[in-house]
């Protein structure tokens, strides 16, 4: 149970402080001696309040013709996302996403230090939306819909709340397919009890510690997340 403790205290620590990651630190922690059918239904009861406490915190800074056309796309993914948690080995998928997630942010971090901005495109729109769908709803990684929202976002406050938007509507709907398909257990709950003040007691450091860093210093923090949660997604499944 240690090892669970700690892992939610920094997880949600991260979550606070960037807007996500918070999946790549749990799963890395726990899955090396957890099945990740155990550990998934955990890390979604816990990041589903962190989520809604960010999106109201950061609210004025909600786009809706980000958010809404990207969680939708983002369900339509989640749907055989599921289905592939239930029944099937996707070594090859995570090294896939992690190979996407790892040269997207890559090419973030060149265009940090050479301070140029993406604009968005529709196409990519659609194709991150489905593939982060399917993404969270094998191992609810955001990894993949981070690097897109960062791309488009101009600060972190706009980042989180468009992000935990996206991360909330799609939490809702894969805790009603989970619930569904039967991957939530009693034990599951028994885990979210337990873990709960660790996950408020890390949120909330990690939201302190952001009022104090500079907004580039977090954003480039995120951007490293992101890098670290490709190579671990490819490591981990070689």
């Amino acid at each position: 149970m240690l090892t669970w403790i700690i892992a939610a205290t920094v997880a949600f620590f991260i979550k606070g402080l960037c807007g996500f990651a918070n999946t790549l630190v749990f799963n890395t922690i726990l899955t090396f001696g957890t099945d990740n059918i155990y550990v998934s239904p955990v890390e979604l009861l816990l990041g589903y309040p962190t989520n809604l406490i960010l999106a109201v915190k950061e609210r004025r800074s909600i786009r809706k013709n980000l958010c809404i056309p990207l969680s939708i796309l983002v369900l339509a993914g989640s749907i055989p996302g599921v289905f592939l948690l239930k029944n099937v080995d996707a070594t090859l998928i995570k090294i896939a996403f992690g190979i996407i997630v790892t040269l997207i942010s890559l090419e973030m971090l060149i265009r940090e230090f050479t301070n140029t901005r993406s604009k968005g495109s529709k196409v990519l729109l659609i194709v991150i939306g489905i593939l982060s769908g399917i993404l969270c709803g094998v191992y609810g990684i955001g990894a993949l819909l981070g690097a897109y929202v960062s791309r488009i976002t101009d600060d972190m406050g706009e980042f989180k709340a468009n992000l935990c938007v996206v991360f909330l509507v799609e939490n809702t709907f894969r805790i009603l397919l989970y619930a569904w398909t039967g991957i939530f257990t009693l034990q599951a709950f028994k885990q979210f009890l337990i873990l709960a003040p660790f996950m408020l007691l890390g949120l909330l450091g990690g939201m302190l510690c952001g009022h104090f860093l500079n907004d580039r210093i977090v954003k480039r923090i995120a951007i490293v997340l992101l890098i670290l949660s490709g190579i671990a997604l490819i490591v981990n499944n070689l």
